[in-house]
């Protein structure tokens, strides 16, 4: 027969698991809720190259920037990460690179990759124009900007209303547009490129 004493241990122990595994539980589904968040901001490249929120298509002139950018938002370090491997001058550039994105509902890689494939991160670039994209190149000459924010500003919005919004949402078919002659070479390099900003070790 059972002692007070060992009784009213059993009671202990058992009321401690009680309160302590709903605890338990509670933390491990916060944190699982948190990583899915997280991971579900790194589209496929294969996908459509459209956010999914509820961000206006296009910002109104002299909007400030904000958008959900957090400091410690995953896609701002995957983005300073690859520029700076590649010792790209937009290395500074990564969170207002999101922001942007994020205003024109565009997928976070996008303006980094076509840089990439353009302009080896804008390394090679005609001088003073601060156009990593090839963007608005023609026989009459380079468009050129003042600096990469003012660039990368106007190819986001461009993307968005000159291409998203005109079903040209994958790399493969924004190439048919933005360089026709291509064999296929530039989709391949930008979908690449996506992918090594969300999988680094790939």
């Amino acid at each position: 027969m059972e002692s007070l004493a060992d009784i009213s241990k059993t009671l202990t122990l058992t009321f401690v698991f009680l309160i302590i595994s709903p605890l338990v539980i509670l933390a491990s589904l916060t944190t699982l809720s948190h990583l899915y968040r997280t991971s579900s901001t790194l589209t496929n490249p294969s996908q459509a190259l459209v956010a999914d929120s509820l961000l206006p298509a296009t910002a109104p002139e002299g909007t400030v920037l904000a958008s959900a950018v957090e400091t410690g938002d995953a896609r701002v370090f995957l983005l300073t990460e690859y520029l700076n491997r590649y010792h790209s001058p937009l290395s500074n550039q990564a969170t207002d690179i999101v922001k942007i994105s994020d205003i024109y509902n565009l997928d976070y890689r996008l303006l980094v990759a076509i840089a990439q494939q353009e302009s080896n991160l804008c390394k090679i670039i005609p001088v003073e124009t601060y156009n990593c994209w090839g963007w608005g190149i023609h026989s009459q000459g380079t468009l050129g900007f003042s600096s990469y924010k003012e660039a990368y500003h106007a190819v986001a919005k461009g993307l968005r209303e000159e291409y998203l919004d005109k079903g040209y949402t994958t790399p493969d078919e924004i190439m048919t547009k933005y360089t026709p002659s291509s064999p296929g070479t530039w989709a391949r390099g930008v979908n690449q490129f996506m992918e090594e900003i969300e999988n680094p070790a790939s």
